[in-house]
């Protein structure tokens, strides 16, 4: 039997723990509790996110900002109904209920914002610098980016879907599911060149 206690403190990667991803400012002002129903289920997807994705974000840029992480369905339809920047329960990009019995739905995602590249953002740089990173270097499914912060929604699915949109201008898909990039590796490459490496920092 889960008690929430025993929820956070599961660790479900090197730098992240489930109590990281409960956090909901509409739960939290709203009253609304932000807990999975199925925790086991919420925990395998959490688990593919943080070790495959977010992980190698961290190692490469430093510490994450975590903006939105799992949301359960009922908080989720909550803050659509209100309008409050959540997309509806069935729409079929949505990545915050990590916990759908539907093995096919399998996802888990979470808003995040990088702080190394939120800077130079603020500064004018390319979003798209970030995103053609992210697509040459990570197994990531979906990609949405947003003008605050340079803050995006970024998933993982058991068969990536690589699909990457934004509503920074250009606004718009990057890149449809299934396509190609149209820009050419070696112009990809470009755009990052000065970007931490892979990896790159280095712990005790």
């Amino acid at each position: 039997m889960w008690s929430l206690e025993n929820l956070g403190r599961v660790r479900l990667s090197k730098h992240f723990y489930m109590r990281d991803f409960l956090y909901s400012e509409i739960g939290n002002y709203h009253q609304i509790q932000n807990l999975p129903r199925d925790p086991d289920l919420a925990i395998a997807n959490g688990t593919q996110l943080c070790t495959q994705l977010l992980d190698p974000l961290e190692d490469t840029f430093g510490r994450l900002a975590i903006r939105s992480g799992y949301r359960s369905p009922e908080l989720n339809q909550y803050g659509n109904d209100n309008k409050l920047n959540c997309a509806r329960n069935d729409n079929p990009i949505e990545c915050h209920i990590w916990d759908w019995a539907d093995g096919d739905r399998a996802i888990a995602g979470t808003s995040l914002a990088i702080p190394w590249f939120t800077d130079q953002y603020e500064l004018g740089r390319d979003w798209r610098d970030l995103a053609w990173w992210i697509h040459d270097h990570l197994p990531y499914s979906g990609m949405w980016f947003f003008p605050k912060l340079c803050a995006l929604n970024l998933d993982w699915r058991p068969q990536p879907q690589r699909m990457i949109g934004s509503y920074i201008a250009p606004k718009g898909l990057l890149l449809r599911r299934g396509k190609e990039p149209n820009e050419p590796l070696e112009l990809r490459q470009a755009r990052y060149k000065d970007f931490p490496p892979f990896r790159g920092i280095a712990y005790p």
